[in-house]
Protein backbone atom coordinates (compact mmCIF):
# COMPACT_ATOMS: atom_id res chain seq x y z
CA UNK A 1 0.00 0.00 0.00
CA UNK A 2 1.27 3.67 -0.90
CA UNK A 3 2.40 5.87 1.91
CA UNK A 4 0.96 9.46 2.17
CA UNK A 5 3.97 11.15 0.76
CA UNK A 6 4.39 9.08 -2.17
CA UNK A 7 0.70 9.71 -3.18
CA UNK A 8 1.11 13.41 -2.86
CA UNK A 9 4.59 13.73 -5.42
CA UNK A 10 2.80 11.61 -7.65
CA UNK A 11 -0.09 13.64 -7.52
CA UNK A 12 2.30 16.59 -8.75
CA UNK A 13 3.77 15.49 -11.32
CA UNK A 14 0.63 14.61 -12.78
CA UNK A 15 -0.61 18.12 -12.55
CA UNK A 16 3.08 19.72 -13.42
CA UNK A 17 3.42 17.44 -17.12
CA UNK A 18 0.06 18.75 -18.95
CA UNK A 19 1.57 22.52 -18.25
CA UNK A 20 4.94 21.88 -19.39
CA UNK A 21 3.35 20.66 -23.15
CA UNK A 22 1.39 24.09 -23.01
CA UNK A 23 4.58 25.71 -22.79
CA UNK A 24 6.31 24.12 -25.16
CA UNK A 25 3.65 24.69 -27.23
CA UNK A 26 3.21 28.65 -26.57
CA UNK A 27 6.61 28.56 -27.61
CA UNK A 28 7.05 27.34 -30.62
CA UNK A 29 4.36 29.62 -32.00
CA UNK A 30 5.65 32.46 -31.07
CA UNK A 31 9.11 31.32 -33.19
CA UNK A 32 10.82 34.77 -35.71
CA UNK A 33 9.84 33.51 -39.05
CA UNK A 34 12.72 35.28 -41.51
CA UNK A 35 10.39 35.36 -44.82
CA UNK A 36 7.44 36.50 -42.16
CA UNK A 37 9.95 39.65 -40.96
CA UNK A 38 11.16 40.35 -44.49
CA UNK A 39 7.58 40.58 -46.28
CA UNK A 40 5.22 40.88 -43.07
CA UNK A 41 2.69 37.68 -42.97
CA UNK A 42 1.70 37.78 -46.38
CA UNK A 43 3.92 36.64 -49.45
CA UNK A 44 5.41 39.38 -52.26
CA UNK A 45 3.09 39.96 -55.09
CA UNK A 46 4.47 40.87 -58.44
CA UNK A 47 5.75 44.48 -59.05
CA UNK A 48 3.66 47.46 -59.94
CA UNK A 49 3.48 49.37 -62.96
CA UNK A 50 6.12 52.52 -62.16
CA UNK A 51 4.70 55.76 -61.51
CA UNK A 52 5.18 58.90 -63.93
CA UNK A 53 7.56 61.73 -63.16
CA UNK A 54 6.91 64.17 -60.87
CA UNK A 55 6.40 68.15 -61.48
CA UNK A 56 9.13 70.21 -61.89
CA UNK A 57 10.00 71.36 -58.30
CA UNK A 58 10.08 75.23 -57.68
CA UNK A 59 13.75 77.05 -57.84
CA UNK A 60 15.47 77.47 -54.39
CA UNK A 61 16.15 80.87 -52.34
CA UNK A 62 19.90 81.63 -54.63
CA UNK A 63 22.67 80.91 -52.13
CA UNK A 64 25.02 83.86 -50.54
CA UNK A 65 27.81 85.07 -53.20
CA UNK A 66 31.42 83.39 -52.89
CA UNK A 67 34.23 85.20 -51.82
CA UNK A 68 35.99 87.19 -54.30
CA UNK A 69 38.79 85.52 -55.86
CA UNK A 70 42.21 87.29 -56.09
CA UNK A 71 43.51 89.13 -58.89
CA UNK A 72 45.50 86.79 -61.86
CA UNK A 73 49.30 87.30 -62.80
CA UNK A 74 49.73 90.21 -65.25
CA UNK A 75 50.25 89.40 -68.56
CA UNK A 76 52.36 90.30 -71.10
CA UNK A 77 53.00 93.11 -72.99
CA UNK A 78 50.72 93.04 -76.53
CA UNK A 79 52.34 94.24 -79.59
CA UNK A 80 50.44 97.11 -81.49
CA UNK A 81 49.28 96.62 -85.12
CA UNK A 82 47.93 99.16 -87.41
CA UNK A 83 46.32 98.53 -90.69
CA UNK A 84 46.99 100.20 -93.56
CA UNK A 85 44.07 100.01 -95.99
CA UNK A 86 45.05 101.44 -99.66
CA UNK A 87 43.58 101.64 -102.71
CA UNK A 88 44.25 99.20 -105.51
CA UNK A 89 46.65 100.08 -107.28
CA UNK A 90 45.55 101.47 -110.92
CA UNK A 91 47.15 102.28 -114.73
CA UNK A 92 48.43 105.44 -115.05
CA UNK A 93 50.22 106.39 -118.45
CA UNK A 94 49.93 108.93 -121.15
CA UNK A 95 51.71 108.94 -125.03
CA UNK A 96 52.12 111.95 -126.94
CA UNK A 97 52.97 111.52 -130.74
CA UNK A 98 54.29 113.31 -133.34
CA UNK A 99 54.78 113.11 -137.21
CA UNK A 100 57.17 113.78 -138.68
CA UNK A 101 58.61 116.03 -136.34
CA UNK A 102 62.26 117.20 -138.52
CA UNK A 103 63.67 118.70 -135.33
CA UNK A 104 67.18 119.95 -136.49
CA UNK A 105 68.25 121.66 -133.24
CA UNK A 106 71.24 120.55 -131.93
CA UNK A 107 71.20 122.29 -128.35
CA UNK A 108 67.42 122.48 -126.71
CA UNK A 109 64.06 121.10 -126.24
CA UNK A 110 63.34 118.64 -128.94
CA UNK A 111 59.54 117.57 -126.97
CA UNK A 112 57.45 117.52 -124.03
CA UNK A 113 54.71 116.12 -122.71
CA UNK A 114 52.80 116.53 -119.29
CA UNK A 115 51.94 114.23 -117.13
CA UNK A 116 49.54 113.76 -114.02
CA UNK A 117 51.64 111.95 -110.94
CA UNK A 118 48.99 110.46 -108.87
CA UNK A 119 51.33 109.26 -105.71
CA UNK A 120 54.82 110.46 -104.48
CA UNK A 121 55.96 107.00 -103.91
CA UNK A 122 56.27 105.90 -107.45
CA UNK A 123 58.30 105.69 -110.15
CA UNK A 124 57.80 106.88 -113.39
CA UNK A 125 58.67 105.13 -116.73
CA UNK A 126 59.98 107.09 -119.77
CA UNK A 127 60.07 106.21 -123.33
CA UNK A 128 61.08 108.17 -126.45
CA UNK A 129 61.21 106.21 -129.69
CA UNK A 130 61.88 108.10 -133.08
CA UNK A 131 64.65 108.65 -135.61
CA UNK A 132 67.80 110.17 -135.06
CA UNK A 133 70.70 111.35 -136.52
CA UNK A 134 74.21 112.83 -136.39
CA UNK A 135 76.78 113.93 -138.61
CA UNK A 136 79.96 115.37 -138.73
CA UNK A 137 83.31 115.71 -140.59
CA UNK A 138 85.85 115.34 -137.70
CA UNK A 139 84.60 112.91 -134.59
CA UNK A 140 81.53 114.36 -132.59
CA UNK A 141 78.92 112.80 -130.17
CA UNK A 142 75.51 114.33 -129.49
CA UNK A 143 73.15 112.99 -126.43
CA UNK A 144 69.61 112.56 -126.21
CA UNK A 145 67.84 113.01 -122.70
CA UNK A 146 65.24 113.15 -120.46
CA UNK A 147 64.51 115.99 -117.78
CA UNK A 148 61.29 116.26 -115.11
CA UNK A 149 60.15 119.83 -114.59
CA UNK A 150 63.23 120.74 -116.01
CA UNK A 151 65.93 118.76 -113.76
CA UNK A 152 67.32 115.21 -115.15
CA UNK A 153 66.30 112.71 -113.12
CA UNK A 154 68.46 111.91 -110.16
CA UNK A 155 66.63 108.51 -108.64
CA UNK A 156 69.22 106.85 -109.57
CA UNK A 157 70.91 108.02 -112.54
CA UNK A 158 69.77 110.31 -115.48
CA UNK A 159 68.05 108.70 -118.81
CA UNK A 160 69.84 109.44 -121.54
CA UNK A 161 71.67 107.80 -125.40
CA UNK A 162 74.31 108.91 -126.98
CA UNK A 163 75.49 108.50 -131.09
CA UNK A 164 79.00 108.99 -131.15
CA UNK A 165 80.79 109.61 -135.00
CA UNK A 166 84.34 109.16 -135.09
CA UNK A 167 86.30 111.32 -138.00
CA UNK A 168 86.30 109.26 -140.71
CA UNK A 169 88.71 108.95 -144.07
CA UNK A 170 88.53 110.74 -147.16
CA UNK A 171 87.81 108.05 -149.10
CA UNK A 172 85.22 106.74 -146.81
CA UNK A 173 83.29 110.42 -146.76
CA UNK A 174 82.90 111.45 -143.27
CA UNK A 175 79.91 113.43 -143.64
CA UNK A 176 77.57 110.06 -144.24
CA UNK A 177 73.91 111.24 -143.53
CA UNK A 178 72.18 108.37 -141.74
CA UNK A 179 68.78 108.35 -139.66
CA UNK A 180 67.88 105.88 -137.65
CA UNK A 181 64.70 105.02 -135.43
CA UNK A 182 66.25 104.75 -131.92
CA UNK A 183 64.96 104.94 -127.93
CA UNK A 184 66.02 106.84 -125.11
CA UNK A 185 64.29 104.86 -122.10
CA UNK A 186 64.64 104.35 -118.14
CA UNK A 187 62.65 104.48 -114.88
CA UNK A 188 62.93 107.60 -112.52
CA UNK A 189 62.02 107.35 -108.74
CA UNK A 190 61.16 110.58 -106.44
CA UNK A 191 59.17 112.97 -108.81
CA UNK A 192 56.70 114.09 -106.88
CA UNK A 193 53.15 113.54 -107.55
CA UNK A 194 50.99 116.73 -109.26
CA UNK A 195 51.78 117.93 -112.81
CA UNK A 196 55.21 116.57 -114.31
CA UNK A 197 56.45 118.39 -117.62
CA UNK A 198 58.28 115.91 -119.02
CA UNK A 199 60.89 116.48 -121.96
CA UNK A 200 63.15 114.77 -124.51
CA UNK A 201 66.52 117.47 -124.74
CA UNK A 202 69.56 117.06 -126.93
CA UNK A 203 72.82 118.22 -125.86
CA UNK A 204 76.89 117.81 -126.33
CA UNK A 205 78.38 114.69 -124.77
CA UNK A 206 81.37 115.17 -122.27
CA UNK A 207 85.10 116.27 -123.51
CA UNK A 208 83.52 115.78 -127.28
CA UNK A 209 82.85 118.52 -129.96
CA UNK A 210 79.04 118.60 -131.46
CA UNK A 211 77.92 117.65 -134.61
CA UNK A 212 74.66 117.97 -136.95
CA UNK A 213 72.03 116.66 -134.85
CA UNK A 214 68.19 115.66 -136.46
CA UNK A 215 65.33 114.53 -134.32
CA UNK A 216 62.32 113.00 -135.75
CA UNK A 217 62.78 113.15 -139.45
CA UNK A 218 60.16 111.76 -142.18
CA UNK A 219 58.73 109.44 -139.40
CA UNK A 220 56.63 109.05 -136.05
CA UNK A 221 58.04 110.24 -132.41
CA UNK A 222 56.55 109.54 -129.40
CA UNK A 223 57.12 109.80 -125.69
CA UNK A 224 55.06 107.19 -123.45
CA UNK A 225 55.01 108.21 -119.90
CA UNK A 226 53.86 105.43 -117.36
CA UNK A 227 53.30 105.54 -113.38
CA UNK A 228 54.33 102.35 -111.49
CA UNK A 229 54.36 100.99 -107.99
CA UNK A 230 57.43 100.81 -105.96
Amino acid sequence: MMSPVAARLLLLACLALPLYGVEKVRNRGYRKDPDAEKYGSCMQGPAGTPGRDGNPGANGIPGTPGIPGRDGLKGEKGECISEIFEEPWRPNYKQCAWNSLNYGIDLGKVADCTFTKLRSDSALRVLFSGSLRLKCKSACCQRWYFTFNGAECTGPLPIESIIYLDQGSPELNSTINIHRTSSVEGLCEGVKAGLVDVAVWVGTCADYPRGDASTGWNSVSRIIIEELPK
